[in-house]
């Protein structure tokens, strides 16, 4: 009986430190899919979020990013996604947000913040991105 209770006990924490990618492929969405800058394709890990989610059964998606406060590139969805925001604390470059229920933002500065955001997934290797900085609008394109 004690084994069977140490067995299960072991199967719960593993079941709890699975990565949001891991979940995200068991929920029925891919674990990653591609995001078009310029000519440069990045891959994207899925968050495990209900945004995330609805996210994917729109794309492929174009959307012409605008610049604000020298850290992000934002575009506004043509509908709502399931939104829930939470506290991030510190933003990562590369992180993939959604800001509200129909803004998403893409982060190519690290900062700390006090907004609140809701996770869509994270550009796999951010250091890849180019300088975006010193660019207006953008065109992206996210994909299977």
């Amino acid at each position: 009986m004690m084994r069977v209770l140490i067995l299960l006990g072991a199967v719960s924490l593993l079941a709890a430190c699975q990565s949001p990618a891991a979940s995200a492929a068991e929920g029925g969405i891919p674990m990653s899919i591609k995001m078009q800058l310029d000519k440069q394709v990045f891959s994207v890990t899925l968050a495990n979020t209900p945004a995330a989610r609805a996210f994917t059964n729109r794309l492929p998606v174009s959307l012409q990013m605008s610049e604000l406060n020298g850290n992000e590139k934002y575009a506004y969805l043509d509908a709502a996604l399931p939104a829930a925001p939470q506290s991030v604390g510190k933003v990562a470059k590369g992180d993939i947000m959604l800001f509200g229920k129909d803004c998403l933002v893409l982060f190519y500065e690290a900062f700390s913040t006090s907004y609140r955001y809701t996770p869509v997934g994270r550009v796999d290797n951010p250091s890849a991105l180019p300088d975006l900085s010193r660019r207006g609008n953008v065109s992206v394109v996210f994909s299977n």
